[in-house]
């Protein structure tokens, strides 16, 4: 099969689905600051219906996890660290740092974020889970006010402290 494409509507703008076969080769947004470096194809209307199915899910806030075929394609340390986003469950976040440790060097907080940075599946592979070491919101090749989005979409609801009013 060859690498296709289609555009999926979202909440937060179009997203381009890049596929070969039944693998997902990149999501990504308009405007996306790093777009992923790989041949996108020709545009197809049809196809991508699982992921267009578990997206829906995902932003009506029904979805907490994918299980889509993704294959991602970047160096074996990239692979690595989104990987390991991949493992950040729906509603948490993490540090840069706090990944480069989980990755066996503490130092590479750098590294981790460029990796980060250069993710070609946002949402499914969830870099927008991760945060500076303060918490702050810090680069998303999408924009701070879509991982902001994001963020909010996943986080608990406010507990109500058991009152029924």
């Amino acid at each position: 099969m060859s690498v296709h494409h289609t555009v999926i509507d979202s909440p937060i703008g179009p997203l381009t689905a890049v596929g070969e076969g039944e693998a997902l080769l990149g999501l990504y947004f308009d405007g996306h600051l790093r777009t992923p470096r790989l041949d996108r194809g020709p545009r197809v209307t049809t196809g991508f219906d699982e992921v267009r199915r578990q997206l829906g899910e995902y932003f009506a806030g029904t979805r907490r996890t994918f299980d889509l075929v993704l294959a991602p394609r970047g160096s074996a340390f990239e692979k690595s660290v989104w990987a390991l986003l991949t493992s950040i469950p729906y509603g948490e976040t993490r540090t840069y740092g706090q990944l480069a440790a989980e990755l066996g060097d503490p130092g590479a907080a750098q590294a981790v974020g460029n990796a980060n940075g250069w993710n070609p599946i946002s949402i499914i592979v969830p870099c927008h889970r991760v945060v500076g070491s303060r918490g702050s919101l810090t680069g998303y090749a999408g924009g701070l006010q879509r991982k902001r989005f994001l963020l909010e979409l996943e986080e608990p609801p406010a507990e109500e402290d058991g009152r029924l009013f």
